[in-house]
């Protein structure tokens, strides 16, 4: 568990790394390393093309070439030998996802003293782990946290599992369980008396079915890849229902699970979640102000022209701390 305290008396701490740079530990700077790729993965070469100036990359418009090198990413890099997801559903862009996770780290060294706590002793929630179980994989590969994953979608869950199952080091790292209510996020998640160093969440983007599928339109319009009807391919990331939307959209989700966290405020060290939409931002963080989280932080990340943020926040104050510390070992 985080041991140290951290630092009191701030609302709203807004950090900004150098813009459109992956996090210094990404393991993903620049381009990627092809020839370790197919050496790691030969399925990859067969969607290895090149680009008009003869460099070696993928045709990212087809979902099978994005499926191809995010399994030959998750070997070489993460030690994860079996990776796959239900066709439709996401598969997620992992240089992203890692930021997080490390923006992550940087919190919790934050509260421990400057160094990043590491081991199974830190527990963490991924509220939403979806199919692809991605950020546990890589939350594991590099800090050895153990993970608690969370969803609503059977389906999802069942991947994740046979995941878990085809990747033998992950199984005393990685357990799943499923939101059985529509109207929670935490409550019914996380059990009495139980403790999270830290929870973490990608909520659904959209606020309806109809939005997702616009918003895919007009994608693929951009890249010129409609089929004839003007009906878009299939996204080359994928995704399917609450993966991608909510009632409310993200706005709404985030603001239950701010609502939520009052709940369970002692049993978590920070709580976090993605906010994709800058606009939402304000109305996050009144939410937090309203529930009476008295320390509140919000991380800019950019990945090449993609940018985005985390807000985290915690109610614990120093006595709290010093407990959390002594109860924790």
């Amino acid at each position: 568990m985080v041991k140290a305290r951290f630092r009191a008396g701030f609302f709203y701490e807004p950090y900004y790394p150098r813009a459109a740079l992956l996090h210094p530990r990404n393991r993903h700077q620049g381009r990627y390393d092809f020839g370790v790729l197919t050496a790691n993965s030969p399925q990859l070469s067969a969607f290895v093309i090149a680009t008009a100036i003869g460099e070696p990359s993928i045709d990212f418009a087809d979902p099978a070439a994005v499926l191809a090198l995010n399994r030959a990413l998750l070997k070489a890099h993460y030690g994860v030998g079996h990776w796959d997801i239900p066709k439709g559903y996401l598969c997620p862009p992992i240089p992203g996802r890692a930021d997080y996770i490390h923006y992550l780290a940087d919190l919790l060294a934050d509260s421990n003293a400057g160094c990043i706590p590491r081991g199974p002793r830190v527990r963490v929630l991924d509220i939403g782990v979806g199919a692809n179980a991605i950020y546990p994989l890589i939350g594991h590969a590099e800090y050895g946290w153990r993970f608690v994953g969370s969803d609503i979608d059977p389906v999802a869950l069942a991947s994740a599992k046979s995941i878990i199952a085809s990747n033998h080091q992950l199984d005393d790292a990685i357990e799943l369980r499923r939101q059985k209510t529509a109207d929670h996020i935490l409550a019914g998640v996380v059990n009495a008396g139980e403790r999270f160093d830290l929870t973490m969440c990608n909520p659904p983007f959209h606020a309806s079915a109809y939005d997702a599928q616009n918003s895919s339109e007009r994608k693929w319009r951009g890249l010129g890849k409609t089929r004839p009807g003007n009906k878009p391919q299939s996204s080359n990331f994928g995704g399917l229902g609450t993966e991608l939307w909510c009632e409310g959209g993200e706005a709404l989700f985030i603001r239950r699970l701010i609502q939520e966290s009052r709940e369970v405020h002692d049993q978590v060290y920070w709580f976090s979640t993605l906010v994709s939409k800058e606009s939402n931002l304000p109305a996050v963080l009144r939410d937090l102000k309203k529930v009476g989280a008295p320390f509140v932080r919000t991380v800019e990340m950019a990945q090449g022209q993609k940018k985005s943020r985390y807000v985290a926040w915690s109610f614990l104050h120093a006595s709290a701390q010093r407990a959390w510390h002594e109860q924790g070992g």
